[in-house]
């Protein structure tokens, strides 16, 4: 399995649509395979996998009933966008058209660890859920109700 991945980073796509893998994020992200997976999440960001890690998930929405209408958007998002890339020298990856139009990725991102794998999104998105997030009341989420700083 890869790195552990954490923290938040500003970057800019380039006038291509590559992104560079910070240096710090590089080597964990490649150490099992030279090859990155990158895919859409429903909640219009972009998905940044490496592969190995990612084919665990890969076998989990495979497994999604075919004949539930989220369940088959959720499927359409996920494998329908996947994408495997390796980074070039530079430690760039090229965001596809499709990818960048979900996540409305035009020209600066956000970079948010999330374990396991990385979440992309276009800076101002990432605002502007962050901030409604942070300013919603209301009982924690289930699994979360001891949860303390």
């Amino acid at each position: 399995m890869g790195g552990t991945f954490h923290g938040a980073t500003v970057l800019t796509l380039d006038a291509k649509g590559r992104l560079a893998i910070p240096t710090r994020h590089r080597d964990a992200l490649v150490a099992t395979s030279k090859t990155l997976v990158l895919s859409a999440h429903p909640d219009g960001c972009a998905l940044i996998y490496p592969e190995s890690d990612w084919e665990r998930v890969r076998a989990q929405v495979e497994k999604f009933p075919s004949f539930h209408p989220q369940a088959s958007w959720w499927k359409r998002l996920l494998l329908g966008f996947e994408e495997h890339i390796a980074p070039d020298a530079s430690g760039r990856v090229l965001v596809s058209s499709g990818l960048r139009l979900h996540a409305k990725l035009e020209r600066e991102a956000m970079l948010v660890g999330q374990g396991h794998y990385f979440e992309l999104w276009d800076s101002g998105v990432w605002s502007a859920k962050l901030g409604a997030a942070l300013s919603a009341s209301g009982t924690p989420p289930p699994g979360m109700e001891d949860f303390s700083l």
